[in-house]
């Protein structure tokens, strides 16, 4: 049986003759009386008594009338109620990002993000391991990696993540700005700031002979950043962060350890989900804004 074939029983039973039901569907009156001819054979039931003043319902024609008009009252119920789930975008959605972006130059995207779609919850995970979108633990991650992508997850690489070493204005006061690494010995440095920035940092420190330069460590990246920030000494930070606080000065020019760049993944079970994809479009237009608007 088919939908349209009973969509032109119930405006043909209404309107009382094919040419006004034709009109009201925006059809020719022989489409209509052939739609309802179609339904007709289908189901086996004569619904309507033809004669020169129109179409009359018959016995049966009545009896299935009732059950049509619920069925369309259910279907149009069933349009309008998904057309305002579509409208209405809402949600729990979990971000998997490092601590540091998440509280520095991420936290007026959120922001601005839960005053544009109240309808979204953002639950924000910022633990240094990554998390297995695969297996649920997390809806979307930003990542810096040079070949993120596993089984089943997409994204997308907003583009490169350089790190440099930093200092704070108020120690460049006091004690210099160094601006080479024969300049940096001289200067303590602060070590650190989790699993995401010590793999680069420690493989740097020991490329240029400075380990013995580190007078105090840091467990978490946001107090690497905060000691930067009091002018305890000098740290390798990343770029996005750093370049857009006004605090930090630049000691040396941009790296970017082996290929790696700023990713935004999710898994492809959840891409094209409302609330998924409103978050992710959000993320990777500031990101790449973010990252455009960094000092060279």
């Amino acid at each position: 049986m088919d939908w349209e074939d009973v969509k032109h029983f119930l405006e043909v039973a209404e309107a009382g003759s094919t040419l006004a039901a034709g009109r009201r569907l925006g059809v020719s009156q022989t489409t209509a009386a052939r739609r309802v001819a179609s339904l007709e054979r289908s189901i086996g039931v004569r619904l309507f008594d033809r004669g020169p003043a129109g179409y009359a319902l018959t016995p049966d024609g009545v009896a299935l009338h009732q059950r049509a008009r619920e069925a369309a009252d259910a279907i149009c119920g069933f349009e309008e109620q998904a057309s305002s789930l579509a409208r209405t975008v809402g949600g729990v959605v979990r971000v998997t990002v490092v601590e540091t972006l998440a509280v520095t130059v991420l936290a007026p995207v959120f922001r601005d993000l839960a005053v544009a779609h109240p309808h979204i919850t953002i639950d924000l995970d910022t633990s240094s391991e990554p998390r297995d979108l695969a297996s649920g633990a997390a809806d979307i991650a930003i990542r810096s990696s040079a070949s993120p992508l596993g089984a089943g997850l997409v994204g997308r690489r907003i583009g490169d993540d350089p790190w440099s070493l930093y200092c704070s204005r108020s120690y460049a006061e006091t004690h210099g700005r160094p601006a080479s690494i024969s300049e940096i010995k001289g200067h303590p440095l602060i070590g650190g700031g989790g699993t995401h920035v010590w793999e680069h940092y420690r493989k740097w420190l020991e490329t240029n002979d400075l380990e013995a330069a580190v007078t105090i460590r840091y467990s978490s990246p946001v107090g690497l950043l905060a000691a930067v920030r009091a002018g305890a000494g000098l740290a390798i930070l990343p770029c996005l962060v750093a370049d857009h606080d006004p605090e930090l000065l630049a000691c040396l020019s941009r790296q970017s350890p082996e290929g790696h760049g700023i990713w935004l993944l999710t898994h492809e079970r959840l891409r094209h989900e409302p609330r998924i994809r409103t978050v992710l479009n959000t993320l990777a237009g500031e990101l790449k804004r973010l990252s455009r608007h960094s000092r060279n």
